[in-house]
């Protein structure tokens, strides 16, 4: 599957893991996204339901096993080239998550995983669309 220039918009998985006032948050060691602190996630595979792939997101790239349960947002992700051609179109969908088992640790495509606080975001760079999704998650009754 194509990630780049692709024929059509690709569908990706958000686990939003809250756990009290903290919420997980990965730096991203690869495109797209390279070098930026977002949520965990990654593309939906072919024949898995979409809750199941943000539970095997989280344990790709948190370590992390969680239980996926509302979702909270869905949004697009349309990333144009100084050409304005189409360079990465997703179809994001962002699920509220509580952790279940494991430690927190980078793995997969994230280079570092960490708990932040709402208060840390703006300090971290996280992209506007994550931080709405990240304050509607922390705003849930855990």
């Amino acid at each position: 599957m194509k990630r780049e220039y692709p024929e059509r918009p690709l569908v990706g998985v958000g686990a939003v893991i809250v756990e009290g006032d903290r919420v997980v948050l990965v730096h991203r060691g690869a495109e797209p996204m390279a070098g930026e602190w977002s949520i965990p996630g990654g593309l939906l595979e072919l024949g898995e339901t979409m809750r199941a792939g943000a539970v095997r997101e989280a344990r790709e790239e948190t370590g992390l096993q969680v239980e996926a349960g509302e979702v909270l947002e869905v949004l697009d992700r349309i990333v144009p080239d100084a050409q304005g051609k189409i360079r990465y179109q997703y179809v994001l969908i962002d699920f509220l998550c509580r952790r279940i088992a494991g430690e927190l640790r980078a793995g997969g495509d994230a280079a570092e995983a960490r708990w932040v606080r709402e208060s840390e975001l703006e300090g971290l760079g996280v992209a506007e669309a994550a931080v709405k999704v990240i304050r509607k998650g922390l705003a849930r009754p855990t």
